[in-house]
């Protein structure tokens, strides 16, 4: 009996698990690039003694977290600070410890030092891997390929000149987001800048989380909750049946 309430809670733990991935991508629904979590894929163990394999199994999972790559909305901003990437671009970015990963978040912005930096305090890198900062400037662009041309303060207007160019990439390889939201590839080596995916500036876009299906899923765990208590409820009733049966006959 005891095996029935483990497959029991081992499914309640399993509910819990959608509903954090669900919580999460409900949380940032408004987040600009934020690319929605999906349940990571998982597989079965069963733990092994000396005499052989106990019955129990057990849910084990990946480390990464896999992620819909479907694009979001694209909104038309006209802001030259907000840029948006094609298809299946990602830009290059650098956290503040220094390690770099895969984003599509494209809602940009300078410290007072200059640094091109992301919503979330990302430093934006160049083709070389390096974090890019704009010198003064009357007003700058950012074309297709990635290129920032600015017209220097002491420069006639129309003037323009290339001071970094974005670094992008476009890769078939197998990607996992992690811990920290950023995007890395599930094996191997971060890819190389290509500059094959198309930026646009004034455009940002938004996260791929569709509300409506994640109140329904959350709806629909709910429901699976309510059941794997009744089955509790049925597993000690069952075993409190078996133990009457069991007792001596009185007289």
């Amino acid at each position: 009996m005891d095996r029935m309430i483990y497959t029991v809670l081992n499914s309640m733990q399993n509910s819990q698990t959608l509903r954090s991935v669900s919580a999460q991508n409900l949380a940032n629904q408004n987040v600009p690039g934020y690319r929605k979590d999906l349940v990571t894929d998982s597989s079965s163990a069963k733990l092994g003694f000396a005499e052989g394999f106990e019955a129990r199994a057990f849910q084990t999972s990946r480390a990464g977290a896999d992620f819909s790559q479907e694009v979001g909305f694209m909104n038309q901003t006209g802001d030259p600070f907000d840029i948006s990437i094609s298809d299946k671009g990602y830009f290059f970015v650098q956290e503040g410890n220094s390690e770099i990963g895969l984003s599509r978040r494209g809602d940009l912005r300078t410290d007072k030092d200059g640094l091109l930096l992301n919503g979330a305090g990302e430093k934006i890198l160049n083709q070389a891997m390096q974090p890019i900062t704009l010198p003064p400037y009357k007003r700058f662009t950012i074309n297709e390929v990635g290129e920032i041309l600015i017209t220097p303060l002491d420069a006639p207007d129309g003037f323009q000149e290339v001071v970094a160019t974005i670094a992008t990439v476009v890769t078939d390889q197998p990607l996992e987001k992690g811990y920290d939201a950023l995007i890395r590839p599930i094996n191997g080596p971060m890819p190389r800048p290509n500059q094959l995916a198309s930026v646009q500036q004034g455009v940002l876009e938004g996260s791929n989380v569709n509300i409506t299906e994640e109140l329904i899923a959350n709806i629909d765990l709910q429901r699976n909750f309510e059941l794997n208590m009744k089955m509790v409820s049925t597993a000690q009733e069952l075993d409190e049946a078996g133990t009457r049966i069991m007792r001596p006959a009185q007289g």
